[in-house]
């Protein structure tokens, strides 16, 4: 990496955009770093002292952020540069000191090609009108760009509007087709669940909602879609079964089962993401899709969510698959090691059966 012999701001952006990093990591007292792939790398000759970040970051706060940091210790936003795109901000305290973990978002949009996602299927889950999408995984796996890949799908392919709640706002959509509303957290809306209670005023046809963890969320989402409208939102789990199970166990024994019954009914696709060190570079997804075929949806409603892995399995005719099998077709395509998709694998003894007889030499 080039060597960064200022500690503006602005330069510390730009190294993140120019090396292609996935974040930046900013503390008093301490050198500046950029994660590169999976790793943490220090930027040469970037120490900041703690009176540095803390200009920096009052520079860039209002007085919502100030305080917001005040109150809670941490604090997030967007900011937008003219020049290199969108930077999303989570700023926080850490033993006295001031921290900033910034993550690039650019202007342009990326399609499911150049995220190196399965489109047909992602197409095909797109198009739905009505029904839950969710799009599952943990803290840095892609969640946000698949998303905003689907909505900006629909944008180019029908008229609709799109409402959208975030916190923050991370890609910003240009009306194509869609009209597109995007409300923040703090700014345009109280929370997501009173988000929701008004969006149906505001006659959307399609809702995405940054995140759906808490029951009053979810209960809200499955009402949107009963009601006619496409819900889409994120949940920190790490597979299809993991992210029904969670959603259905959010709820008292009493109302699992009508909520098994409504997801069975409304679920319209899963799509589950782990980034992957690339061969030669980067990061690639591996990603587990469930569809709602007639067995998986019996099997929610039934309560043998535990059965669903293997209906995945066998569902490649539907556009189905496993993480084990997303993993195993990036090996076999060349395009990661052998070690690390054992690392991300779910079974790695399944993998090493599956691949026993196929012999590759990574480079």
């Amino acid at each position: 990496m080039a060597e960064e012999k200022s500690v503006g701001l602005k330069t510390l952006l730009k190294t993140i955009v120019i090396n292609n990093a996935n974040g930046l990591h900013i503390r008093g007292n301490s050198t500046a770093c950029v994660r590169m792939d999976t790793k943490i790398r220090a930027i040469d000759n970037c120490f900041l002292t703690n009176e540095e970040v803390k200009k920096m970051a009052a520079a860039i706060m209002g007085e919502r952020e100030k305080k917001l940091l005040e109150q809670n210790m941490s604090v997030d936003f967007a900011l937008e540069d003219k020049e290199y795109g969108r930077f999303r901000f989570n700023i926080y305290r850490q033993s006295g000191k001031i921290c900033m973990a910034i993550r690039y978002i650019p202007f342009r949009i990326p399609d499911f090609e150049q995220l190196n996602l399965p489109a047909e299927t992602l197409i095909k889950i797109a198009n739905n009108h009505r029904g839950i999408i969710l799009v599952t995984g943990m803290t840095g796996s892609g969640k946000s760009s698949t998303l905003a890949a689907i909505i900006d799908h629909i944008n180019k392919t029908r008229p609709a509007h799109i409402l959208t709640v975030e916190d923050p706002i991370e890609f910003v959509h240009t009306e194509q087709k869609s009209i597109v509303s995007q409300l923040s957290l703090g700014t345009d809306a109280l929370s997501y669940s009173s988000a929701l209670h008004y969006a149906m005023r505001q006659d959307p046809n399609v809702i995405m909602l940054g995140e759906m963890r808490a029951p009053e969320v979810i209960r809200a989402a499955i009402s949107a879609a009963e009601m006619g409208q496409l819900v889409l939102s994120t949940l920190h789990t790490v597979d299809a079964v993991q992210t029904i199970s969670r959603i259905v166990e959010s709820f008292p024994p009493e109302h699992q089962g009508q909520i098994r019954f409504q997801l069975a009914d409304l679920l319209r696709g899963v799509i589950s993401q782990r980034l992957i060190p690339r061969i030669g570079g980067g990061l690639i997804p591996a990603v587990e899709i469930l569809l709602p075929t007639a067995q998986i949806k019996k099997m929610i409603t039934d309560n043998k969510i535990s059965d669903i892995a293997k209906a995945i399995q066998s569902g490649d005719y539907y556009g189905m698959n496993t993480f084990d099998q997303s993993l195993l077709a990036l090996h076999k395509d060349g395009k990661v090691k052998l070690e690390d998709i054992m690392d991300y694998s779910s079974n790695p003894n399944a993998i090493m059966l599956a691949l026993k007889g196929f012999n590759r030499t990574d480079d």
